[in-house]
């Protein structure tokens, strides 16, 4: 029975109590000593860095976008402005679903798919992490309000508050002035990125864009400090933003809207230059679009529309528009001729309405020309003005020839880039034998010369070209370079003087006589059929001041040898262009403008009236002003 029985050994269970219970005790200090080791490599030797990565979580450094300097008129009306306005902005990191979010806000504003497409654009191209990515660039009062009550359940979703580039004028300047774009990823590769880092806008056309350094200011930067969702609870530091330079123009907010009136609805355009100075006191092109749309980003419906429409409002006609500038090149052809020793004022030729090379059998018509008449009889330079005689300028540019007539009507800016302060001014196109056989593969023949005489051909030239080289013409031969400019906050160098070397002609007199011989084309009236002025039955039979002009009319479609045609059998988009250049008064130029409209036929009777009522505005508000002032 005693076999059934076990005894315990108490001293055998209590040295194996004892020993796994040291086996416990060296893991517990091993493992204090572990946790302390760790604790004095966290607290004592990485110190610093775990320190700087606190404050990097804790602490942000943000950049602060400077504001925008202002644009104005010469008359201190501001063109361009900067808008408060309440933005709804959204932090992707910080938004745990930013489907079930943008769902939200789709039910709580009436969110549309335009606004959540150009949302989705801005977040791929943003810049970096944890930047704000705006929504809604302006919210209404209910709508930052909605948004503050439920703001509970929308994480990242903040109001901000923002100042918005604005131009109270919309269309009227928007081709004058230009406009701002969202930054771009492409703008990033030539753009200062530290300079930009809180810019969401950059200058992209027109003034916005030439004087961008200008406008944009200096970025500032504050150090604040936030929570953990991310809120700002104080700033530390803050380094305040330099705001960018104002900016006057030569731009006559009155005179631009006398422009935008008289070619009404047309398509067309109108620059018009102060010949003392170079500055651009208006510039029209026709259709307009309106730089607001392009402010926040323009929905792909409206773009579409703007891009695709076949009156092309996006298009500056003002600047890049290439033209045939027609009979209004006559002065600058005649002017060569008179230079090059090629005629003068009292040499003739008889016009039977049409002029033929030496050996060739082909017909250059005059617009006189009729099946078995036509014609000017006998024509001097004068008469070939004011009467705009073709055959005249067909035998004189032969006379003179492209080698001595293309060098010297370049003076006046034709094949060149005018503009001092507008990037998107085209050269235009002023052919030489080299140019024709480096594009055609073929030479200069006289039938060239012949087209190029009276401004057809290849020639082309924008209107501001043509109204700088009027310019040149009213101011004697002195190019100061056409400019927007007038003066600026700060010391730009743009401000100071820009002005080509004077043309030299033989006689120095040809200038006031072609300015005569341009005044006959508006004041000569009442001599009889064939010897007026071509545009004084239009615009001067009343005119109250001396104005010279030239009217020019530019074929769009070819007409065959030996035919006429009726204009009512052309479409509306083959009638040819109207041009007419001007300047007034004569004996003092306070202005200089040209005058297209495409399409519109007749350069005395439809561009004519139109340069008459720009110049009225001008002139006569004027002249109003000083009677006030004397009286």
């Amino acid at each position: 029975m005693k076999d059934a029985f076990t005894f315990r050994d108490h001293d055998a269970e209590a040295r194996l109590f004892f020993g796994r219970a040291m086996v416990l005790w060296g893991v517990v200090v091993l493992a204090l000593l572990v946790l302390v080791l760790r604790l004095y490599q966290l607290q004592v030797v990485e110190h610093e860095r775990h320190a700087v990565q606190s404050d990097a979580n804790r602490i942000q450094v943000q950049p602060i976008a400077p504001t925008r300097g202002l644009i104005y008129d010469r008359n201190g009306i501001l063109l361009a402005e900067n808008l408060p306005v309440s933005t709804l902005t959204i932090v992707r990191e910080r938004v745990p679903d930013l489907d079930a979010t943008l769902a939200d806000l789709r039910e709580l504003l009436g969110l549309t798919e335009a606004e959540i497409d150009s949302f989705q654009r801005r977040l791929r191209e943003r810049r970096r992490p944890f930047e704000p990515v705006p929504l809604r660039l302006r919210l209404e009062e209910e709508e930052i309000a909605r948004i503050a009550v439920n703001r509970y359940r929308l994480p990242g979703v903040d109001v901000e508050a923002q100042l918005i580039r604005h131009y109270p004028f919309g269309d009227l300047v928007g081709h004058a002035v230009g406009s701002i774009r969202r930054i771009s990823r492409e703008d990033l590769e030539h753009l200062d990125r530290r300079q930009y880092s809180a810019t969401r806008y950059v200058g992209r056309l027109g003034v916005e864009r030439h004087y961008e350094s200008y406008l944009h200011g200096k970025v500032g930067y504050q150090r604040v400090e936030t929570d953990a969702r991310g809120r700002i609870t104080r700033v530390i530091d803050r380094v305040p933003p330099v705001a960018g330079e104002n900016l006057r123009l030569q731009l006559d907010l009155p005179l631009q809207m006398a422009a935008n009136n008289a070619l009404g609805d047309r398509r067309g355009a109108i620059v018009a230059i102060d010949p003392k100075t170079g500055g651009i006191l208006a510039l029209v092109s026709k259709p307009g679009y309106d730089p607001n749309l392009f402010v926040g980003g323009v929905d792909r419906a409206t773009y579409a529309w703007l891009r695709d429409h076949p009156d092309t409002p996006m298009f500056n006609r003002a600047l890049r528009g290439h033209y045939a500038p027609g009979s209004t090149f006559k002065p600058f052809v005649g002017l060569a001729g008179l230079t090059e020793g090629e005629t003068t004022w009292e040499r003739t030729i008889q016009d039977p309405g049409f002029y033929r090379l030496p050996g060739q059998s082909r017909m250059y018509r005059d617009w006189s020309w009729r099946p078995g008449g036509g014609g000017h009889g006998t024509v001097g330079m004068q008469r070939a003005i004011y009467r705009s005689s073709n055959t005249y300028f067909y035998d004189l540019s032969v006379k003179v020839g492209i080698n001595r007539l293309a060098p010297f009507v370049a003076q006046f800016g034709f094949g060149r880039t005018p503009a001092l302060d507008l990037p998107e001014a085209s050269s235009g196109l002023l052919p030489t034998p080299e140019w024709k056989r480096a594009v055609r593969n073929e030479p200069w023949y006289p039938g060239d010369s012949v087209n190029l005489g009276i401004g057809q051909g290849d020639l082309l030239v924008t209107p501001l070209q043509l109204a700088a080289a009027t310019a040149v013409i009213a101011a004697h031969g002195r190019r100061p370079l056409p400019r927007m400019l007038l003066d600026a906050d700060g010391d730009l160098e743009e401000l100071r003087s820009s002005e080509l070397p004077p043309i030299r002609l033989a006689d120095p007199a040809d200038w006031q006589l072609m300015a005569e011989a341009m005044a006959d084309v508006v004041h000569r009236g009442n001599r009889g059929y064939g010897q007026n002025g071509t545009a004084w039955v239009h615009i001067g039979r009343d005119i109250p001041y001396r104005m010279a002009g030239k009217s020019g009319t530019a074929q769009v479609v070819g007409i065959p040898q030996g035919m006429r045609h009726d204009d009512l059998e052309l479409t509306e988009r083959q009638q040819k262009h109207a041009w007419f250049v001007a300047f007034a008064p004569v004996e003092n130029p306070e202005i200089a403008l040209a005058v297209l409209v495409e399409n519109g036929g007749g350069g005395s009777s439809v561009a004519g009236p139109v340069a008459r009522e720009v110049i009225d505005a001008w002139l006569l508000n004027r002249m109003e002003g000083s009677a006030v002032a004397r009286n």
